[in-house]
């Protein structure tokens, strides 16, 4: 497991700019003292690459009725930083990290007013979602995310 603060590849595969996800922090996703609980931070994350891939015209059920694919969290690696609170306005980022046959690795940070609070790794996997084991990406969600992504 690497050492030291959680960092992002200057090298991101879309460019510079990252996919920006606005979020409220209601009243659940907070503990007894209005404070963001550490596990609401993923579905953050999880909301923010779900509407990045719809972004790029691939919704999820799409992926999985048409082309056969289910993308699921293989791994996942988060730095939390400083605390979020009750009705703070968010933004979660997505940046495609690297490309494989099968996997997807994504840089993404959760902010408030330009101030990072969490940075996270998270990598994807591709299944078949019939039998849950590891398939290649589709051709065609490949080349979308090799043009747009």
């Amino acid at each position: 497991m690497r050492q030291g603060p959680l960092t992002h590849a200057v090298h991101r595969v879309g460019g510079p700019t990252p996919f920006l996800w606005p979020v409220r922090v209601y009243y659940e996703d907070t503990d007894a003292a209005g404070v963001v609980y550490y596990a609401s931070y993923l579905r953050f994350l999880e909301r923010a690459r779900t509407e990045w891939l719809a972004s790029l015209g691939i919704t999820l059920s799409a992926l999985e009725h048409e082309h056969r694919a289910s993308f699921v969290v293989h791994r996942l690696e988060i730095e939390y930083r400083r605390p979020a609170r009750l009705g703070d306005a968010l933004e979660a980022t997505v940046a495609l990290l690297e490309r494989g046959r099968s996997r997807l690795a994504m840089a993404q940070d959760v902010v408030r007013d330009g101030v990072l609070l969490a940075r996270a790794r998270v990598t994807l996997a591709c299944l078949d979602p019939r039998t849950w084991r590891p398939a290649r990406i589709p051709a065609a969600i490949a080349q979308t995310l090799k043009e747009h992504a």
